[in-house]
Parts: C-alpha cells; sequence; structure tokens
C-alpha cells in the first residue's frame, strides 16, 4: 500500500453519504421512547464526548453471503474507521438511516500484515479483489476520484466480518450465534437483481464502476484467503441445531421487494 489509505479517507471525511436512503430490514420490538429518554438521549449528545465513533471517516457499501451458503446475500453498509496505513475497523449496519440495525462487525488488514497471519487464521478472511474490479464496492456520495484511490487500496486488503444480528433473514432481535461471512470473487455469484436494486437506490452504477476501475492493478491473492473456494467451510453452529439460516427462517420471510437489496437464493452461480 504506497499511497497513503489516509489521504482517501480525507475526501471522505468530508462528504456526506450522498446517494439514497436504504431503510432498515425489521422493525425492533419495544415501546415508544419516553420523553425521559430522549431527554436523557438530549443531555448525553451534548455533554458525552465519542471520540471512537467520531473517528468513523468512510462509508462504504457492498454485499456479504453467509459462509458456507453463498446463495443468502444481502447488501452491507460499512461505516469505517481507518486506524493507520494498514488496518481499518468497520460496523456494519442493514441500512444508512438513524434507526439502521447494527448487522455485525469487519475488520480491513494490508496484504502485508495478512501474509503473516498463520494459515489457520487465514481461513477466516476473505480478498477484495472482486469486490473492487466488479464495481460492487461503492463509496457513496464522494468524487470518482477519491472513490478510485480508494479502491486502488482496498483490492489489495482482506477483511475479516461477522454478522450478530441477521436482519437480513428478518430476525427482529440478534437471535442465534454470531455467523462468519464472506465476499464475492468472481463475476456470476452476486445476484444481479439485489445488485441492480442497490446500484438503483442509491444512484450508483456497478457496471460504470467495472469500466472505471480497469486501470487497477489486479493484485495476487494469497492463497490462504476465501478457503470456502477449496472446501474449507468455518461457521458457527446454533446450540438449537439450526444456522442463522435454516430453511424455516427463509420460507418465514414475507415476500418484500428490495428491502435492504437481499437474496434468498435467487443467485446466480
Amino acid at each position: 500500500m504506497h499511497r497513503s489509505i489516509l489521504s482517501a479517507a480525507a475526501a471522505l471525511a468530508l462528504t456526506a453519504c450522498g446517494g439514497g436512503n436504504t431503510e432498515s430490514s425489521v422493525q425492533a420490538p419495544g415501546a415508544d421512547e419516553t420523553a425521559k429518554t430522549k431527554a436523557l438521549e438530549t443531555g448525553a449528545a451534548v455533554l458525552q464526548d465519542r471520540p471512537p465513533i467520531e473517528a468513523i471517516n468512510a462509508y462504504l457499501d457492498g454485499f456479504h453471503f453467509y459462509n458456507g451458503k453463498m446463495d443468502v446475500q444481502m447488501e452491507a453498509h460499512h461505516y469505517c474507521s481507518i486506524l493507520n496505513e494498514d488496518v481499518i475497523q468497520c460496523t456494519i449496519y442493514d441500512g444508512n438511516v438513524k434507526d439502521a440495525k447494527l448487522m455485525g462487525v469487519e475488520y480491513i488488514i494490508s496484504e502485508t500484515l495478512f501474509a503473516g497471519l498463520p494459515e489457520q487464521e487465514k481461513a477466516l478472511w476473505h480478498s477484495h479483489v472482486q469486490e473492487v474490479k466488479s464495481g460492487q464496492l461503492t463509496a457513496p456520495g464522494i468524487p470518482e476520484v477519491a472513490e478510485h484511490e480508494l479502491m486502488e487500496k482496498l483490492v489489495r486488503t482482506y477483511g475479516k466480518t461477522w454478522h450478530t444480528w441477521h436482519t437480513d433473514l428478518d430476525k427482529d432481535l440478534p437471535r442465534g450465534m454470531p455467523q462468519l461471512m464472506m465476499g464475492f470473487t468472481a463475476d456470476g455469484q452476486a445476484d444481479s437483481a439485489m445488485v441492480a436494486a442497490r446500484d438503483a437506490r442509491l444512484g450508483v452504477s456497478s457496471d460504470d464502476k467495472r469500466k472505471r476501475r480497469a486501470d487497477i492493478a489486479t493484485p495476487t491473492i494469497d492463497p490462504g484467503a476465501d478457503a470456502w473456494q477449496k472446501g474449507t467451510v468455518i461457521q458457527i453452529e446454533d446450540a438449537s441445531g439450526a444456522q442463522a439460516y435454516d430453511t424455516e427462517s427463509r420460507v418465514r420471510r414475507p415476500s418484500r421487494p428490495d428491502v435492504n437489496a437481499k437474496s434468498n437464493g435467487s443467485s446466480s452461480q
């Protein structure tokens, strides 16, 4: 990573999220906030510092799938802090509005740091080459030149992603076990309708971005990453014997068009 990620982040920090809004997939159960709770919120907002939150300076939108279950895919909104030239940490939400649900986290590291990981650890991480080169990973609302520079850095990184609230499966609360997520590695894996719905909503074009990123060099992917491609699927089993993406959950899902651009099996692989 020769040029600074931080310079691209500076452009991101000066720009709003841009594009259209993505509503949360689920409505969390619970009573409306009381006047007392609202007053406490207002007081806390004025009096308390929030350094980790204020350090968030990048918004990325992309797609994940459950490790071992590629046909269960979803859109993921990443709000990231760039800790240094080699480490980025992101909180992941199911939308980009105030009541979006916190779905999970992603840690992103440079190829240099990834190369030093034990092979067993590498199996938990995914590459970002396809996400960048396909145009499906986007930083909504920033100038094209700034996004292009950021993607030049991200193409040489690896991500480790855990989802803890499976709102893409209409889970009204963070039920079940955390699940390891993966990123796509080839054309035809991501559900085209899901991508198109996201593009339309945010006012972007993955196809146009693919063409503009053709000049980004394609690095060699460490063979330890994307272990699912070699048959190594790591996932946390639910104590009840049912995974987050079990058949019952998918059947129960209401038929709703473009709710956070999620796919429940219509992917063309």
